[in-house]
């Protein structure tokens, strides 16, 4: 008797403990129990052998790479008496003498990239906080290279604060919201060329180079910020497709002389600065130029004392060029790095000042993803590529000349790397898609140092849940391409069962959802599968990772392609003998939610139910650099543009849709969704709509926003597929 009590004590222990390691909603967006650890922001001091990082958001320390022990606090805000002095760190950067630290603070968010903050200056050798301007918020406030002055911005004027006499010389004057901007990009420029300083210190901190924005012919896109008796308005400057964009100019202060000059940059009528750098010549600023339709890219010398350009490269393509930050000036001040796709994939190539190719780094039928940086003294250049998979990054070294290639990570999974400043050491980050980031300091001979964060804690509570994992396939499509996916099954899958099947996608230009990555937002998809459902990803045509050709197959009418490569992964599904066929639905956020609502359209006999998170439904409402970018102009591709957008094709749904925006989302406008809603209403289509008051393309503003989201489009899933 006994015993049979303590066997059913045993059982009872093992049914109460499954149903406590059962995976919730509120574990993912409420409690984040999931949240992997990870190694905060590490920066390489000059010395090459320590690095400092930000702790609690309120002190600087110092460590030894060698054995990861502290060597000293170099800042602490405990320390500061000041009354005023900030309430936390939210970011910091040295000199690059490292005698002072330019510290951010009180963080007031603008857009993707961009925020305002008050800057303060602390100087290690007297120990003096001082504030970088005390009446207004600054943004991209940044040292000079010689650290005596700070560049700021306020309300669209560039500054300048000399720390030695706290002079401050305001540099331009005819900044004003929504009209003029000096030193920061307008809207359309920090979304899609994805910087938010639009200005460089020279070498010799002696000039600034800035972009000018005239966006006062741009049409102005206004928004209701919801919470008083009256709501406000939001207004600000949004050029959509074949809109009038902002007119933008390079000019060149010097500090010598006061004088600011203005090269003529002007080759078409439209045209974009997607980028410019100065030289180890403290007198030549590359500027990189486009031309509208970005099929040109014209990378110019500019000499900063009169203004004469040199063009000394251009490239050219039938399609669009894409735009990277890979472009690398070398020590000997005579060459310089580059990458380009114009064999079909992105490489690498090494080029002199007079635009001679000196030689193609990295050759073959994959792409470099990332340049990690260049030591000259060994003549090693560092690169992420996705040469194993497309759906891996892993790290190499490579001589200039193209020899000794090396890999230097793991061989699968996805790899990132810090190095620091001297390579003498990198962090590496490693993680596949069932497990979590590791982070291992190397040497510069790969000798593996120590781990400075396993994640061994969340790895163990992941096996405690018996998560579902993800098995990778292909599916080859109507014209014999074949697309790379993830499927995750219920962790009790019974091949002789039927599942329903959920899709999701993003399906666009520039991403990937087919990683071989450990990712967050994945344990909803393993919480859906625990549900009783296949999750399934397809990375279609149009998307990163596989050449130039695979990405452009999409130009000019997005969606189409797409649309029949999800479409044809459905036909695949359905000859699994463990999928029931009818059941089968798709969820996508942003351009994953523009496909989303195509494959319920097009794709009505093969969607049983689609979720639509901040789509885009007519690309006519998109912004002009993207949208023209992968479509060309509305004028000359007006069939491409009406053809593909999901507002002029609601008459084919015959699936459930439930349809989600935050109505302050500055990037995809809550338009979108309005006007989908009134052509919906008028083919008398029922549909569920959630609303999210002022919150933008990230939807999250509001504590339990994220929970809230996640439950309605979970219900929606498990009543409607």
């Amino acid at each position: 008797m006994k015993r049979l009590f303590t066997l059913l004590s045993i059982v009872l222990i093992s049914i109460t403990t499954f149903a406590q390691n059962k995976l919730t909603l509120e574990d993912i967006w409420v409690t984040y129990k999931f949240y992997p650890a990870s190694v905060n922001e590490i920066k390489s001091s000059n010395d090459g052998e320590t690095y400092t990082t930000l702790a609690f958001r309120s002190k600087i320390e110092r460590y030894k790479y060698s054995n990861g022990k502290l060597v000293e606090t170099v800042f602490s805000l405990s320390d500061i008496p000041d009354k005023n002095k900030p309430k936390s760190i939210y970011k910091y950067s040295f000199s690059n003498d490292e005698s002072k630290i330019l510290i951010a603070s009180d963080v007031e968010h603008i857009y993707r990239h961009s925020y305002r903050a008050n800057f303060f200056v602390w100087d290690i050798k007297t120990k003096q906080l001082t504030p970088v301007y005390t009446n207004a918020k600054q943004q991209e406030a940044s040292f000079s290279p010689d650290g005596s002055k700070v560049a700021f911005i306020i309300d669209n004027n560039l500054y300048i604060k000399d720390l030695q006499t706290s002079k401050i010389k305001q540099i331009t004057t005819d900044g004003k919201k929504n009209f003029i901007i000096n030193g920061i990009p307008d809207w359309v420029y920090e979304e899609e060329f994805s910087f938010a300083q639009a200005y460089k210190w020279s070498p010799n901190s002696d000039r600034i180079a800035f972009l000018r924005f005239d966006e006062s012919d741009v049409k102005e896109y206004s928004f209701p910020i919801y919470g008083d008796l009256y709501p406000k308005q939001y207004t600000y400057k949004y050029p959509k497709a074949g809109e009038k964009n902002s007119i933008v100019t390079v000019h060149i202060y010097d500090l010598n002389t006061g004088k600011t000059i203005q090269p003529e940059i002007k080759k078409w009528n439209d045209y974009y600065i997607p980028r410019i750098k100065w030289t180890k010549n403290n007198n030549l600023l590359l500027i990189e130029r486009m031309d509208r339709l970005q099929n040109e890219l014209d990378m110019l010398l500019c000499n900063a004392q009169d203004g004469k350009l040199q063009e000394i490269y251009v490239e050219k393509d039938e399609k669009y060029i894409e735009i990277n930050d890979f472009l690398t000036f070398l020590p000997n001040g005579k060459q310089f790095i580059m990458a380009s796709e114009k064999d079909g994939y992105q490489h690498l190539y090494l080029y002199d000042l007079n635009g001679n190719l000196v030689n193609q780094i990295t050759k073959g039928k994959w792409e470099v993803v990332d340049f990690k940086g260049y030591d000259n003294k060994h003549d090693w250049l560092y690169y992420l590529s996705n040469e194993i998979s497309p759906t891996c990054k892993t790290l190499y070294k490579i001589h200039l000349d193209g020899s000794g290639k090396t890999l230097v990570s793991p061989e699968h999974g996805v790899s990132d790397a810090e190095f620091s400043s001297n390579f003498s050491y990198y962090i590496l980050s490693h993680s596949t898609a069932n497990t979590p980031n590791t982070y291992t300091l190397f040497n510069a001979k790969g000798k593996s140092i120590r781990v400075l964060e396993d994640n061994h804690a969340l790895t163990e509570k992941i096996k405690a849940y018996n998560l579902p994992k993800k098995e990778f396939f292909t599916v080859t499509v109507t014209d014999g391409t074949k697309l790379n996916g993830w499927m995750i099954k219920p962790a009790n899958f019974d091949k002789n069962k039927k599942y329903p099947v959920f899709m999701t996608v993003y399906g666009g230009p520039g991403e990937q959802t087919v990683m071989d990555q450990w990712e967050y937002t994945a344990l909803w998809h393993d919480y859906i599968a625990d549900q009783g459902y296949i999750v399934v990803s397809v990375d279609n045509r149009g998307t990163n990772g596989r050449g130039k050709a695979f990405r452009q197959a999409s130009y000019g009418q997005m969606g189409k392609i797409e649309t029949q490569d999800q479409i044809d992964v459905v036909k695949y599904l359905r000859q699994q003998p463990y999928i029931d066929s009818p059941r089968v639905g798709i969820q996508g956020w942003s351009y994953g939610g523009f496909m989303a609502t195509s494959c319920l359209e097009k794709g009505a006999k093969y969607f049983k139910a689609a979720i639509a998170v901040a789509p885009v439904t007519n690309w006519r409402y998109y912004d002009s650099i993207y949208t023209e970018r992968y479509m060309g102009l509305p004028k000359d591709n007006a069939k491409g543009y009406d053809d593909n957008s999901p507002i002029n094709h609601v008459k084919e749904i015959k699936g459930k849709f439930m349809l989600v925006h935050g109505t302050a989302d500055d990037n995809v406008h809550f338009q979108n969704t309005i006007e989908l809603i009134t052509k919906l209403v008028d083919a008398n289509k029922h549909f569920d709509l959630m609303i999210y008051p002022n919150s933008n393309h990230g939807i999250y503003t509001g504590r339990n926003t994220r929970y809230h989201l996640f439950s309605q489009m979970t219900d929606f899933i498990l009543e409607n597929i």
